[in-house]
């Protein structure tokens, strides 16, 4: 028995979730946005471990957390297939870029066809930078390559160099060494040293990126704190929560487009 100070105490410091996600979510000051204002409402507090989507992933299987918010659909849905997470909700997008010096060695500048820049890229052996990682966006360019029929890895240590860094450092490395990076547009906006690197592809409906939230189910991992997740979760959801993230903007641009009421899931 306790007594009630110390009980009250020990609720209120209990009274956190572990949200397992993305570094783009983190890089972009998304969190840094949002996460004041649910704590706010609900008096919740959300700890994120952002590392890359795979990672993330494996983490909230592992029982290490009790939400996972992430960008990569197929995995997101094997994840509640495998047994690890209750549902699944669309919660926003943005889409996917690919930045480059002005120079633009491998002549993509203004295209919108990410299949075609890829293999003008590899024609070239102009460097491109990859995450290397196994986050949401490496899983993104790795479709891409594949769609492009280009076996990048293949070059790795050549033109291909793989980080195996989150974006923000990947970011760096590549505007460093001249090289081409696949970015998502909201981590790009929100990077401070772009150099003389801009927005060299975008536009591609394969580029579309998508957001996803699930509850770890506690019947796999009992300590989750479910109710407390949910909440966190239902606020995303909800029109306050879709609101705050439209309206999180770095320069006057709006980084991601809340759709979690657009019927699909």
């Amino acid at each position: 028995m306790c007594f009630a100070v110390a009980c009250q105490s020990a609720i209120a410091d209990d009274k956190f979730i572990i949200v397992q996600s993305t570094t783009s979510t983190q890089n972009s000051g998304l969190f840094d946005d949002l996460l004041p204002k649910f704590k706010d409402r609900t008096g919740i507090e959300v700890r994120v471990v952002a590392v890359g989507t795979g990672q993330a992933i494996r983490n909230a299987a592992n029982g290490d957390g009790d939400v996972l918010f992430v960008h990569s659909k197929p995995s997101e849905e094997k994840f509640v297939s495998d047994g690890f997470g209750v549902s699944r909700a669309d919660v926003m997008y943005n889409d996917f870029i690919i930045v480059g010096p002005t120079s633009d060695p491998a002549r993509v500048a203004g295209s919108s066809d990410v299949v075609e820049a890829l293999q003008k890229i590899a024609e070239a052996k102009a460097p491109f930078a990859s995450r290397g990682d196994d986050s949401g966006t490496h899983k993104a360019e790795l479709r891409m390559w594949k769609a492009a029929g280009v076996d990048a890895a293949a070059s790795s240590g050549d033109w291909y160099r793989e980080t195996g860094s989150g974006m923000g450092a990947t970011l760096n490395t590549g505007t460093g060494m001249g090289a081409y990076i696949m970015t998502d547009r909201a981590t790009w906006i929100a990077f401070g040293n772009k150099a003389d690197h801009t927005i060299v592809v975008e536009g591609d409906p394969k580029m579309f990126n998508q957001y996803g939230v699930i509850l770890v189910n506690s019947k796999e991992h009992p300590h989750v704190k479910s109710d407390l997740g949910q909440t966190f979760i239902d606020w995303l959801l909800s029109k306050d929560g879709q609101d705050a993230i439209a309206s999180y903007k770095v320069d006057g641009q709006q980084l991601f487009f809340p759709n979690a009421n657009d019927g699909s899931s």
